[in-house]
């Protein structure tokens, strides 16, 4: 029987970052009030704890997660987007997004990705750069962006890295429609896929105790192959970032945001 890593208890009604290493399996939780969604704090925090893992001895393996049961991550928080004023503070905020995406990169360390919920976004996003996700079959995924005036453009390579250019121009294009769990396994963004939160975790938690008993030098080798190409990215996603944070300030932008948040 798998031994699962149980966190400390935080409110569910703060946000937080938190990490937790055991037998050589590093788990990264974040969590948002809103649906998991991404302010430019977490992200900050979700870069620095994916960054210190990869550099960290006793850390043989991460799990990336997010709190609650529900929703994996509702992407940009809507919150932040409306209170950007110029391009500057646009270029900083989309930025954040490709901080983490660029440590998930870089990381040596193979990452596992435990998606308990449906990802929109940024959380396709970070879906999308983990090595190897674990998905329960209501991990709907959809790329919204366009449906609010900007387009995923900063997670955009890593979408289409993993599922391929026809799949993700569909998604980025359709940006108001949910591609159902098992099309995303289909297609290659998620590895395996369950019926239960207990199976998903069942499956995150064996493969995790696997690597950490693999040879972390054999992994890190592997993991340089898995994103080779990828080298130009430190630049790319922040070229991606500028157009983003550039078309948020738009007044179509401005008035999507607000309709959404007006429905929620």
């Amino acid at each position: 029987m798998v031994n699962f890593v149980l966190l400390k208890k935080i409110p569910m009604d703060k946000a937080y970052v938190k990490s937790h290493i055991e037998h050589g399996i590093n788990t990264i939780e974040f969590f948002h009030p809103q649906s998991n969604s991404l302010p430019g704090k977490i992200l900050e925090e979700l870069a620095k704890e994916i960054h210190f893992a990869g550099t960290h001895d006793d850390t043989k393996v991460i799990i990336l997660q997010s709190g609650g049961d529900k929703t994996f991550c509702a992407g940009a928080s809507f919150d932040e987007l409306i209170a950007i004023k110029d391009e500057k503070e646009g270029l900083v905020f989309f930025s954040g997004f490709a901080n983490v995406i660029n440590a998930m990169r870089k990381c040596p360390k193979i990452i596992i990705g435990r998606i308990q919920g449906k990802c929109v976004g940024g959380g396709v996003g970070l879906a999308a750069s983990v090595d190897y996700a674990i998905a329960t079959n209501k991990a709907d995924i959809k790329l919204s962006e366009l449906a609010v005036g900007i387009g995923p453009f900063v997670v955009g390579p890593a979408v289409e890295r993993k599922i391929g250019v026809s799949a993700f121009s569909g998604l980025s294009i359709d940006a108001t429609t949910w591609r159902n769990a098992e099309w995303a396994r289909k297609k290659g963004m998620f590895s395996e896929m369950y019926e239960t939160i207990e199976g998903m975790d069942e499956a995150v938690y064996r493969l995790a105790n696997t690597l950490a008993h693999s040879n972390p030098e054999a992994m890190a080798a592997l993991k340089k192959t898995f994103w080779a190409g990828t080298e130009h990215w430190d630049v790319l996603l922040k070229e991606r970032a500028a157009i983003s944070g550039k078309l948020v300030l738009s007044e179509f932008t401005r008035n999507a945001i607000n309709k959404f948040k007006t429905k929620s």
